[in-house]
């Protein structure tokens, strides 16, 4: 007998109530939610340092790769959502079924390593941000980010929909210091326009790897299309008690769809701001003076700088920010560690163990490099950049199978992606494959050269 396929984040599998017969906008409230946990991926540290230091380096000119990295972000998480409503598998199940075991478990290595790469984010911005508010040493912040473990036990304890909302608010948080600082800094509203127009200049230095501009575009694309974004959400996305019916399943995409893409518009703007801000207030200074979270929180206190609007109060909210963005993450990382583990070598660990163990192999690295050079911001802050570009060179591992998958009737019937979409999915994985090339031949001259 064909032993059945075990349930994907069991302990919140089916469990959301879908209320009959209500309106639109009270289906839409209980469908909301895993686009929130997502959209906690798109705004995390890794997207700070690199959209500030793109807007510090090249102004508004990487305003048009973040609206293509959200929209690219958009597709996929589209995809996913009809993914885990019609095969009742999430991303990684459906892989192991495609793939077959010994190829699962290379892959589940890549999702691995890419929920790692994410961590080191979290793990340098939560440590930075105590550096900056209480004085902490790296050193200490770092070892501190591994108790979260049992901050994770009681999010975990209060069921999916209160943790939806606990990261919703923390977003709103975010959203509104950022808007807060960006509308201080009095932006040029014909600059941010004319930023969304992809110009020839980027292009041509991102093509020829002039000025670091492959490795700041690549970051941001890491860091706004998260690998582990795709396995999360094609999980979450049957938390719901959606009829599995033809008629229910798609009014379940229909609204999972609109969930995500409202969410994702979200961090979409937060990004936006984040590079704004660095546009607005230190284009056209020594990148060197202002490439690190302490240099820019230093940067808000002083008036040689920023001008008027320079304040202590600024720059501690910038530190909250950036505290909440890292602990924000947490939660979705343990989520993510499970669904993978699971649905690639079917190994199941308690939560708090797959934390902490995730979390531990995480600081590592960065344990190791605050040993040796001692707490040097930016050896620290590097790692979080290469980190993130890391994320976009493991993206097209999660994605092919995605788009393949999703593309097929045989495993989703009328759901099948249409033809325009298999156009759009396979043209963003291949512009992607071809810039992670570039980037790796650019960083092997520099290593060998």
């Amino acid at each position: 007998m064909k032993q059945k396929q075990p349930l994907s984040l069991d302990g919140v599998h089916h469990t959301v109530p879908i209320p009959p017969g209500a309106s639109f906008f009270r289906k839409f409230l209980a469908f909301s939610g895993p686009g929130a946990l997502v959209a906690v991926g798109y705004m995390d540290p890794g997207n700070w340092i690199t959209s500030i230091q793109g807007g510090a380096l090249y102004g508004y000119l990487l305003l048009s790769v973040i609206l293509l990295s959200s929209l690219i972000a958009m597709l996929l998480q589209a995809m996913c959502s009809k993914l885990g409503i019609v095969t009742g598998l999430d991303l990684a199940q459906a892989t192991r079924k495609l793939a077959g075991r010994r190829w699962s478990f290379v892959l589940w290595i890549v999702a691995e390593l890419a929920i790692m790469a994410t961590d080191v984010a979290e793990v340098i911005g939560t440590a930075i941000a105590l550096n900056l508010l209480f004085g902490i040493p790296l050193m200490m912040g770092v070892i501190i980010t591994l108790l979260d473990v049992f901050l994770l036990l009681l999010f975990l304890s209060l069921g999916i929909r209160k943790i939806e909302a606990f990261v919703f608010t923390l977003i709103l948080t975010v959203f509104l210091i950022f808007a807060y600082e960006v509308m201080l800094a009095s932006p040029q509203m014909s600059d941010i326009l004319q930023g969304f127009i992809p110009q020839k200049e980027i292009f041509t230095a991102t093509l020829t790897g002039q000025d670091s501009a492959l490795l700041i575009a690549l970051g941001i694309v890491g860091a706004t299309v998260m690998p582990h974004n795709l396995y999360l959400h094609s999980s979450l996305v049957q938390s719901r008690q959606y009829r599995r019916d033809p008629e229910g399943m798609k009014e379940a995409i229909r609204f999972s769809i609109l969930d995500s893409n409202v969410q994702l518009s979200f961090s979409f703007v937060i990004n936006c701001l984040l590079l704004i801000l660095g546009a607005a207030l230190f284009f056209g200074h020594d990148p060197e003076q202002l490439g690190r979270f302490s240099q820019l929180y230093a940067a808000l206190e002083n008036p040689n700088i920023v001008g008027h609007i320079a304040s202590a109060t600024l720059a501690t909210l910038f530190a909250v920010a950036l505290l909440a963005s890292g602990q924000n993450s947490t939660i979705t990382g343990t989520l993510t560690g499970q669904i993978v583990m699971e649905g690639f070598i079917e190994l199941k660990l308690p939560p708090w163990l797959r934390r902490f163990i995730t979390r531990a192999l995480a600081t590592l690295p960065i344990l190791v490099a605050i040993y040796v050079w001692g707490e040097r911001e930016d050896v620290i802050e590097g790692l979080l950049i290469y980190s993130q570009v890391f994320l976009s060179i493991a993206l097209p591992v999660s994605m092919i199978p995605l788009v393949w998958i999703t593309s097929r009737k045989k495993w989703m019937g009328e759901f099948a992606n249409s033809k325009w979409l298999i156009t759009l999915a396979c043209l963003s994985t291949t512009a992607l494959v071809i810039l992670n090339i570039q980037l790796i031949i650019e960083v092997a001259h520099k290593i060998f050269a």
